[in-house]
């Protein structure tokens, strides 16, 4: 039995699994810190955006190094 495909595509799909789980650990932190004091969301706000776009950029930049390797 032979496995034909890309090894490039099980690469990415790795990137986007993790990029999702980063995602949700970023805005799990997030909801508890405003959970346990409401103040201090204008504080903790941006900083979540921050880290969401850190951790999207991350997935992206996977998904243009599969497309220069393949």
């Amino acid at each position: 039995m032979e496995i034909s495909g890309s090894l490039n595509a099980i690469g990415y799909g790795l990137s986007a699994i993790g990029g999702a789980i980063g995602v949700g650990l970023v805005f799990f932190a997030y909801i508890s810190g405003v959970a346990r004091q409401p103040e201090a969301q204008r504080v903790l706000q941006p900083i979540a955006f921050l880290g969401l776009a850190l951790t999207e950029a991350l997935a992206i930049l996977g998904l243009v190094l599969a497309f220069i390797v393949g």
